[in-house]
């Protein structure tokens, strides 16, 4: 709704604002002219604050400008228009203005629902046919659900209780009925229990009642007007019953009573049965085309009587001579209005209309939901809903109309925990006994004392694409995710971008370990289970994600630290072009100089004290490429750049609970380094510290460094015992592909890698290595395995490039390792 409010800055000027939202009878204000952007939104009390509707300041001849202190809101709107009159009538067409009786006198500051009070009379249609209505009193209002009783009936009879939200089509004021020519009876099935004229006193009363305390017109404002149809008589159709909200039917149309409603009758072809009929409208919910059921894969009850094991539409039509209702009979039949699986709601029992209970979406197809109750006795557990029912409500709306609301027959213990470790999903059922499954499926619902506002709930959540990735995440993927998500309840938006975090990085499996450990005493956390599939495997952990809004800036810049990218990449601040932590100028190879953990790079060992020391053990690994001669001389070969740091690790070794990883960088930097025989290349401060510190002469390179790419013939296949190749060999080969560098490859940009690259036969995965942003100090620490993982090539193009990098390498220690 618009309003007209005055300027607190200017007295006797006023401007429009827009309620936002409503809370009793405080209101929630934007001024016209900001948009969508709510940074200056205002509270304000309708008791106290001065409020008009639209079109009050002409009648009284007031002036209608923005705010004269709010530079922002003038410059935005004197920047699209020339002045405020052209802005107002563009903003105010097709709005709707609160009406003058909810901002002055008794009405002032009231809902609308709040206008039904106890007592309060209204007319109901009879769900047989539309033409009957009768009077009924309001014995409860909550939050709009209304519990009506008809008039004529007393407290013994309660069990005839009728319960409706207020905006039901059914519903109508008093003397709603006479003044359309229809009919006032009480309905069919009750009329025994009074005797005439008791019924006609009790339609007396009723009527003195509603004339002297009428609803406001306020209270229909929102029902809404009925389309027309476009149903015949004999026409078939699915349907959801109305007594039994289990299944789908057949049913069939039979009676149009006008333009507006019709009656529908399940199809029952067994004898002697009583129909079971009831009056549709074009907007009745649950109905459905023929073939919905088919065509989403759901399960269609046969009619009563009918022959054969398959039900098919095509015949039952042929044989009963009738048609299918067309598909343009019903609207917006295959929306799903955002409903998901898992979802939580609230939802009314169908069986016990005056309960509310705690239910979960287990299915969606349309707009029909599948709901399981809990703390319903089965079968009575499930039931389908339309995604437009009145019955169904958000998490919380009990809480906040003081409604009591069923709770989950097994409700979650606070020292209940899940467990924590991490196993492939094949073996997750062995650890997991039966009746702590049956509590966890519950977790999700225990209630916050504040969901309801906003304290839980937080805006989007950016994803800053051009900052930088780190070592865990894939920067392609990363390019590929939402700019955004949310806005929502905290903890669902944390766990939609942690799991697309998972989802994009090199090793999920790892990202989801490191997630694991994070942890703040100061933290409101709550725990869910995020989930990493890697080389046909999932993994499953159970991650503490804060749930308070205030408390989101700090999650994201922790967790950013803790994959060791920059703290912007995921943030609730938007990075528009250059970001603060000026994180452009970084590569993968020297993001331990800025974020995350200070690795040792390399260190110098001393063999005879180290050999005395009991080594970690390693993983074998197989020769990939090349082998390098066996030298007297001890320097620690151990990378610890990002493509190596997860080397060595198998799916299998990812054992997600505390603790360090074995196969760590850190880990590898304590390990002892006795006798060097690896294939991978020299870290450049590995080599400036060895020539510091005056270790043994790099003259040996100029032959013990030399290797060819066929020099994997030097094993003895017998033994498989290195056998030196022959140093006249070596030359030969070496002469035939030797490359000569115009600037040592440790100081290449990423450009310059680019520009080697496109000089070889590899020249079409250029672009790997600019979204990778690969510069020289990480060329040099490619390997076969790091290629073939990190950015997805089949052997046969891994080999081929892995021989261009090889050629760098040699290049690199012939002639810049001195």
């Amino acid at each position: 709704m618009k309003l007209e409010v005055a300027n607190k800055s200017s007295p006797d000027t006023y401007w429009v604002a827009t309620i936002i939202t409503t809370c009793g009878q405080l209101l929630l204000l934007r001024f016209s002219g900001y948009g969508e952007d709510r940074k200056a939104d205002f509270w304000c009390d309708v008791m106290t604050a001065e409020l008009h509707p639209v079109g009050w300041c002409a009648q009284n001849n007031k002036t209608l400008m923005p705010p004269e202190d709010n530079i922002y809101l003038k410059k935005a709107i004197k920047e699209k228009y020339s002045d405020w009159t052209e802005f107002l009538i563009q903003d105010l067409t097709g709005s709707r203005t609160a009406p003058a009786n909810l901002l002055e006198g008794p009405l002032r500051g009231k809902n609308t629902v709040d206008l039904i009070v106890e007592g309060s009379v209204l007319e109901l249609q009879d769900t047989c046919d539309p033409f009957l209505f009768w009077p009924a009193r309001v014995i409860q209002n909550i939050g709009g659900r209304l519990c009506l009783r008809f008039a004529g009936l007393s407290e013994e009879h309660r069990t005839q209780d009728i319960w409706l939200f207020y905006l039901d089509v059914r519903l109508r004021p008093v003397g709603w009925a006479t003044e359309n020519g229809l009919t006032l009876e009480p309905p069919r099935e009750l009329r025994c229990l009074q005797s005439p004229s008791d019924w006609q006193q009790a339609l007396e009363e009723a009527r003195c009642v509603g004339q002297k305390n009428p609803l406001p017109l306020e209270v229909f404002k929102d029902h809404v007007d009925l389309p027309k149809h476009s149903f015949k008589v004999g026409m078939k159709l699915e349907m959801v019953p109305w007594w039994d909200h289990l299944q789908i039917c057949p049913v069939s149309v039979t009676k149009v009573y006008n333009e507006f409603y019709f009656q529908v009758t399940v199809d029952d072809l067994s004898a002697d049965t009583k129909p079971c009929s009831v009056v549709c409208h074009n907007n009745s919910l649950g109905i459905l085309p023929v073939q919905w059921c088919l065509k989403n894969g759901i399960s269609l009850e046969r009619p009563q009587g009918y022959d054969g094991q398959d039900f098919d539409w095509a015949d039952y039509l042929k044989k009963s001579g009738t048609e299918a209702a067309p598909d343009a009979c019903f609207p917006d039949t295959w929306q799903t209005r955002g409903f998901a699986k898992d979802m939580w709601l609230e939802a009314v029992n169908p069986t016990e209309p005056k309960e509310v209970c705690v239910a979960q979406i287990t299915q969606v197809a349309g707009r029909l939901l599948w709901l399981q109750l809990e703390g319903v006795a089965k079968p009575l557990s499930e039931c389908i809903v339309d995604s437009e029912s009145m019955d169904i409500f958000p998490v919380g709306w009990c809480e906040a109309n003081a409604y009591p609301l069923t709770p989950p027959l097994k409700p979650v213990s606070p020292k209940q925990k899940k467990i924590a470790v991490v196993q492939p999903e094949k073996q997750l059922v062995q650890f997991q006994p039966e009746e702590i499954s049956a509590v966890l499926h519950c977790q999700p619902v225990a209630m916050d004392p504040g969901a309801a506002n906003g304290r839980y709930c937080c805006s989007k959540i950016f994803i800053n694409h051009r900052c930088f990735s780190g070592p865990y995440l894939n920067k392609g993927r990363i390019a590929e995710l939402p700019q955004a998500v949310g806005p929502g309840k905290c903890a669902h938006v944390l766990k939609e971008l942690l799991s697309m975090l998972i989802n994009a990085a090199y090793k999920p499996g790892r990202v989801l370990k490191e997630l694991q450990e994070m942890e703040d005493s100061s933290w409101d956390c709550q725990e869910e289970t995020l989930k990493a599939k890697y080389k046909g495997k999932t993994y499953r952990s159970t991650i503490q994600i804060v749930r308070i809004a205030e408390q989101i800036p700090d999650f994201c810049r922790k967790v950013c630290l803790k994959l060791q990218c920059c703290p912007n990449l995921f943030s609730p601040t938007l990075v528009a072009d250059k970001c603060p932590e000026n994180c452009s100028l970084q590569t993968k190879t020297k993001f331990t100089h800025y974020y995350g953990k200070k690795r040792k790079l390399s260190r110098t060992v001393d063999t005879e004290s180290d050999q005395a020391k009991p080594a970690r053990r390693r993983k074998k690994r197989k020769a990939i490429f090349v082998q390098k001669k066996r030298r007297s001389f001890t320097v620690d070969y151990t990378p610890g750049s990002l493509l190596e740091s997860d080397e060595g690790e198998d799916d299998e070794d990812f054992t997600l609970h505390s603790g360090s990883e074995g196969t760590s960088s850190e880990a590898r930097d304590d390990s002892s380094v006795a006798e060097v025989g690896s294939s991978r290349p020299r870290r450049a401060v590995t080599l400036r510290r060895a020539t510091s510190a005056g270790q043994g002469s790099y003259k040996s390179l100029d032959t013990g460094l030399r290797r060819s790419t066929r020099s994997l013939s030097a094993y003895n296949r017998s033994n498989k015992e290195y056998q030196p190749p022959k140093e006249q060999e070596v030359q030969m080969q070496e002469d035939e592909n030797q490359l000569v560098l115009d600037r040592n490859p440790l100081e290449w940009t990423v450009d310059e890698v680019i520009q080697f690259i496109n000089s070889t036969d590899c020249s079409s995965l250029a672009n790997i290595f600019q979204e990778q942003d690969i510069d020289g100090q990480a060329l040099l620490l490619l390997t076969l395995p790091t290629v073939q993982e990190c950015m997805d090539l089949k052997l046969g193009p891994a080999i081929k490039l892995c021989h261009h990098i090889e050629r760098v390498k040699v290049a690199f220690y012939k002639q810049y390792a001195n």
